[in-house]
Formats: structure tokens, C-alpha cells, sequence
């Protein structure tokens, strides 16, 4: 897509999302669609159209589709893992049915370049470390990674039936300003309780961190410059859950004792290993990642702490 085109971005008002549209901002038209319930709209530029839309109302949603667009950015979904142990429909409607909508108004209005933001998860675990792209047979363990790898199928469903060309990015953990998870739920908790940190799990867990930036770069790169369907985006390295509890204490300047909850998962449906490679996407594009784990993470919780 060449610089000037005009840009759809669903979730734009979230954490990634904001983050997006200011990136794309500097080179093309952009209109954020969004129910703005939560997330960062104070940081979408003056000049961005926006569209308070449920991607659930089918009517609402083909209005806005059907102004125009060269190329819809799709971020728009429910992200919260744990929400769906108790609820185990809202991901299917957040993350599936919303994203079957917006197809379906796309194809309606001949928008047929797409870039879906998807997640890490859909891989499972016991995985080849670190995972390509190509890995298989894909094994999610928690409802919110099924309902990603459903939105995929969807995805490549559009592509092959009805010509869409579609770029999937699987996300490690983005980390950020404005960002949800556990850089966040550390800095709070070390606020409450200074003298001591709880970490969920045994604080083995090793992944993949990559800071926001990097993020939206690599989503934007991908679109504009890249070749294949999927593309995994993360960081080249892991850092445990203790070693960000340890960053973060470091940025507070403080030094709690550390208590666990045990287990090798946080909660249900945690993935306790992850690391994903991102040669593919270095190959096809201009992208690589700009911070490793561990100074995406210190990154986060300074920004974090700015804005507590």
C-alpha cells in the first residue's frame, strides 16, 4: 500500500491499536472503528475519524466498511485469557463472530486486504522452541487461543474463496505504556505492598517479550512490504516471570521478597513456554526487533510508572 491510503483499524482505541494508528498515521488516512468502552482513546490523533461500533452489529459495522478503505487492520477482540474459563462463549462472539462480520462487510464493499492481529497461543505447548510459522498440528489450550485460530481460519477461508489478501501476525507478549499483564499487575501490586511481590506460577515460566513499538512496526511492515499469510512477531529471546519481577522492582527501587503461588502456570490456560522465531518475517521485510525481552520489559515498566 502506498503512502496516502485510507486505513480502517478495529480496536484502534486499545493498547496495540493506539499504538497502530499513530504509526500509520504518519503516512496514510486513518479511521479507527471502536466502542471506546476502554483502552487509550486520548492517544488517537486530533485528525483520526472515529466510529463507535460494536463489530457485533452487523448494520453499524457494513456502514463504516462500505466509506472505503484500501486496507482494513483488524485488532479488534476480547484478549483476556482467563476471562473464558468462566465464560466460555465470549471469546467465540468477540474474537470469531465480530471477525466474520467484518469480513463479510468487507466482501460486500470490496476491501479485500486484510492484516489480523492473532496470538502466539494458537500454537499450544510442547512445541518446537523457537516456533516457525510452519509448526504443526496447532493445539491451543485455552478458549481465547481457539477463538484466535478460528478468526485465522476465517481469514484464509476469505482468501481462498473469495480473494482476500490476508497477513496473520501471531503476537508474542507486547508490553508497553497503556498495556495490560504483568509488568502492570506488578508495578500496582508493589504500590499496595511495597515489602513484597506474589508472582502467580512457580516464576519459571520463560517467554517471549516485545515492546509495543516493535510491534505495530512489525504489523505495519508486514502489510506494506511482506509476502507471506502468517508471520510470527516476538522478541529473539525469553525472561522469566521472576526476572521481570526483578526488573520491575529494580525501576521501583525497591526490594521485595518474592512469594509464589506455585504450579507451572499462572492461571488456566497459560502456555508456561514460548518463544517464537521471526526470521520469517526479517527475510520478507525491512522489520527487526529493535528491544529483546529484557529490555522490553524494563522499557514497559518505565513507561508504566510514568504514567501511574
Amino acid at each position: 500500500m502506498t503512502s496516502g491510503g485510507r486505513v480502517l483499524v478495529t480496536g484502534g482505541a486499545g493498547f496495540i491499536g493506539s499504538y497502530l494508528v499513530e504509526e500509520l498515521h504518519q503516512r496514510h488516512e486513518v479511521q479507527v472503528l471502536d466502542t471506546f468502552a476502554d483502552g487509550e482513546p486520548d492517544r488517537l490523533p486530533d485528525d483520526v475519524g472515529r466510529h463507535e461500533v460494536d463489530l457485533l452489529d452487523v448494520d453499524a459495522v457494513d456502514d463504516v466498511v462500505s466509506r472505503g478503505f484500501d486496507v482494513v487492520y483488524h485488532l479488534a477482540a476480547e484478549p483476556d485469557v482467563q476471562v473464558g474459563v468462566d465464560d466460555t462463549r465470549i471469546h467465540t462472539r468477540q474474537n470469531v463472530d465480530a471477525t466474520l462480520n467484518l469480513l463479510e462487510a468487507m466482501l460486500e464493499h470490496d476491501v479485500t486486504r486484510v492484516g489480523f492481529t492473532s496470538t502466539s497461543t494458537v500454537y499450544g505447548e510442547d512445541v518446537e522452541y523457537p516456533t516457525p510459522e510452519s509448526y504443526g498440528p496447532l493445539e491451543p489450550i485455552s478458549l481465547y487461543g481457539a477463538s484466535k485460530l478460528g478468526a485465522e481460519g476465517l481469514m484464509t477461508a476469505f482468501a481462498g474463496t473469495h480473494g482476500f489478501d490476508v497477513t496473520v501476525f501471531r503476537l508474542a507478549n507486547i508490553v508497553g505504556g497503556g498495556g495490560h499483564g504483568v509488568v502492570p499487575d506488578f508495578v500496582r501490586k508493589l504500590q499496595e505492598s511495597p515489602e513484597e511481590l506474589e508472582i502467580l506460577g512457580d516464576g519459571r515460566q520463560r517467554k517471549s517479550y516485545l515492546h509495543v513499538s516493535d510491534c505495530v512496526a512489525a504489523i505495519r511492515a508486514g502489510v506494506e512490504e511482506g509476502e507471506s499469510t502468517f508471520y510470527n512477531v516476538g522478541s529473539e529471546d525469553t525472561v522469566s516471570v521472576t526476572e521481570i519481577a526483578e526488573i520491575v522492582s529494580e525501576e521501583m527501587d525497591l526490594d521485595p521478597e518474592f512469594s509464589y503461588t506455585g504450579g507451572e502456570r499462572g492461571w488456566k490456560g497459560d502456555v508456561p513456554r514460548m518463544r517464537l522465531s521471526v526470521t520469517k518475517l526479517q527475510d520478507e521485510t525491512s522489520w527487526s526487533p529493535g528491544h529483546d525481552s529484557r529490555e522490553s520489559v524494563r522499557k514497559a515498566a518505565e513507561e508504566v510508572l510514568k504514567e501511574a
